[in-house]
């Protein structure tokens, strides 16, 4: 496939960032990324945050964190009738995590018709001394004709909680300070990383396991299904497992592709023709310790 079809797919939807009948109110969202991102912030609460904007956490909130969809996140956004270009108060947002605040911003730039995908791996700048797992976008810039990433949940409020530098570029991160989970996958093949600096401080759980958990659905996202950030299938491993010789090969493959966001679109013909790795209809949701039905009904 050339680089003018890859950039032509990723312009497409894919299940989970259709906008369905939201197409028109997502695409009257700002075309710039900056101004997106911004208006973004007035729609979305970060789930675990609620309490940085003086915002009670409700049950609900945690039930669309849950939402795998897109146009179902769009709908309870526009169920008053109010547009999507109008900010929200803080208690009125829609709470999810880092990968809901990603997939509104990659279904609003492909609506534009700007190539956009989801991916997965772990940031720096937040206030702990390891790689916190995190989704941003990554999205073609046509000017200076690369791909660059967009991080959608980082405001003002969270600027100054995290305490990150003003001149911190969310609109276009730099790629040593988020690193897709390929490229940590290979760091620490190569003994250049600790992978146990690598996961989730809230639930102080690290490890090589969370970072290939994090390779397959940055593998899915790819592929044009983005998963939920706790959906576990196929070879995903528990923490008490090990990785053995199989699951290495296919994680050195992985993330050979996807570490280079030139050839990370190569991925999805390894996704394709492996049946293990591809997303199937019923996954696990490690958050509810549910069996789920996966994609939306047709």
């Amino acid at each position: 496939m050339t680089a003018t079809d890859t950039l032509a797919h990723y312009t497409e939807p894919g299940p989970f960032t259709d906008p369905g009948a939201h197409r028109a109110a997502l695409a009257a969202l700002p075309g710039d990324v900056g101004a997106l991102l911004e208006a973004l912030h007035g729609l979305l609460i970060h789930v675990h945050l609620t309490w940085a904007y003086e915002v009670e956490r409700r049950p609900e909130h945690d039930e669309t964190a849950n939402l795998r969809a897109a146009q179902e996140i769009l709908g309870r956004l526009t169920a008053d009738g109010r547009p999507l270009a109008e900010p929200r108060a803080p208690g009125d947002r829609i709470a999810g995590t880092c990968r809901d605040f990603t997939l509104v911003t990659v279904a609003a730039l492909r609506a534009r018709g700007v190539p956009a995908r989801a991916r997965c791996g772990f940031g720096d700048y937040f206030p702990v001394p390891t790689m916190e797992d995190h989704w941003v976008a990554e999205y073609w810039n046509a000017d200076e004709q690369r791909w660059a990433l967009a991080d959608a949940q980082i405001d003002a409020r969270q600027r100054e909680l995290f305490a990150i530098d003003a001149d911190f570029d969310c609109t276009d991160v730099p790629r040593d300070r988020f690193l897709v989970a390929g490229e940590a996958w290979r760091r620490c093949r190569a003994g250049e990383d600790d992978p146990n600096r690598y996961g989730l401080n809230s639930l102080e759980e690290f490890g090589d396991w969370w970072i290939a958990g994090n390779l397959v659905r940055d593998t899915a996202s790819l592929a044009g299904i983005e998963m939920l950030p706790w959906d576990v299938w196929g070879p995903i491993p528990e923490p008490e497992d090990g990785i053995g010789a199989e699951r290495l090969a296919l994680f050195d493959h992985l993330a050979d592709l996807t570490f280079d966001p030139e050839t990370a679109a190569d991925v999805r013909e390894v996704y394709a023709g492996h049946e293990w790795l591809r997303v199937p209809e019923t996954v696990r949701n490690a958050n509810r310790g549910t069996d789920e039905p996966v994609f939306p009904k047709r």
